[in-house]
This record gives structure tokens, sequence and C-alpha cells, in this order.
């Protein structure tokens, strides 16, 4: 599942919707009412697609693991996060077999079966399609593509950097050029011309 810009914020029984860093902190949308608030700098802040789930081999992300559920549940919703702890256990066993039993607790599994059911609710549960290149036997990797995109802007953004390093030193100012000093003042190191 794509849970990109998707926040949890400690203390709420909700999800939210970053829609931008603000002066106080972040600013999000509930995604059940559509009002906006303000994440203080205190607050808990949590974005679901930087978290996983502990296994026995390796981190499972909690885009994968849901991915599991609505295979699970053919895109229908998941056990509710209400019911019983021996429930919750048997039923994410069932879905996730290898999950760690002495890290991942049934707090843990609550806030995922109650965060699917959400996004399930609200439609927002979009699966990540395979990359095309891989299907087709065609292209790249994504990720390469992205490396190839990133070291593309790096130059781009380098000249940005030196073109506003001749702009301060360049023809267009007013202050002498740094080769040019005045005698130095008492004590002090010598001045340019203007200071």
């Amino acid at each position: 599942m794509n849970l990109k810009d998707i926040l949890a914020i400690s203390g709420e029984g909700t999800l939210f919707k970053f829609i931008a860093q603000g002066k106080n902190g972040v600013i999000v949308e509930n995604l059940e009412t559509g009002k906006r608030s303000t994440a203080g700098p205190t607050a808990r802040v949590s974005a679901l697609d930087e978290i996983s789930i502990y296994t026995d081999s390796e981190d499972i992300p909690l885009g994968k693991v849901m991915d599991m559920i609505w295979e699970k549940e053919n895109g229908g919703p998941a056990m509710s996060h209400k019911e019983p702890d021996a429930e919750l256990k048997k039923y994410f066993a069932e879905t996730l077999p290898e999950y760690n039993r002495e890290r991942v607790y049934t707090s843990h599994i609550r806030k995922v079966l109650h965060w699917y059911n959400i996004l399930q609710g609200l439609n927002l549960l979009v699966k990540e399609e395979e990359p095309a290149g891989k299907e087709e036997g065609e292209g790249q990797p994504v990720s390469e593509e992205t490396e190839g995109k990133e070291t593309a802007a790096k130059p781009e953004k380098e000249k940005v950097i030196e073109a506003g390093k001749a702009a301060k030193g360049g023809a267009g100012e007013k202050t002498a050029p740094k080769s040019r000093k005045a005698p130095a003042a008492k004590g002090g190191e010598p001045k340019a011309p203007g200071e």
C-alpha cells in the first residue's frame, strides 16, 4: 500500500494527511473529518510509510503488511481492533505468520488493524503496483531511475549555488575587490573600502 503523507499522532484516534510544514509544527488534515489543524512541536507524529513490523527474519514495512491484510480480506474491512487480545493475535498470525510475538504487542496489532480499517473505509488503500520495467522486462528498476534523477538534480543545484557565489562577488556589487585592502585600523584587521 502507498502510505505516503499519512500520519498518526499519538493520543489521536484517527489518521491525518500531511499538508505542510508550518512555523510552529506540522499542518495536518484529519482524514475522516477533513478539518485542518497543527501538530505542535511536542506532538509525537509518526509517518505510516516509515513504520515496520518486526518478524523473525527481517522487518516488514507497514505498507506490505496492509497488502497482506488486503489480500486476506479481498479488499474488505479487517477484524475490528476492539476484539479480545487472543482473537487479534490469532488473526494477525494468519495474516503474517512470521511476526515476532515477543516484540509485536497486542497494542501494535490494534493500531495496524484500526489504521487499515480507517484507510479501507475511506477508499484510500492504493495497492502499490510492480514497476512496469520489471513486469515487461524493459527499462531499469525504479530505484536506479530515482538515483539517476537525484544525480541529475545535483549539478543543477550546484550551478545555483555557484551562481549565488558569483552574484555575491560579481561585478555588479559596489564593494571593492578582495585584493584591495585598506590599511589596518587600530589593533584590527585591514578593512575593505566601504566597510
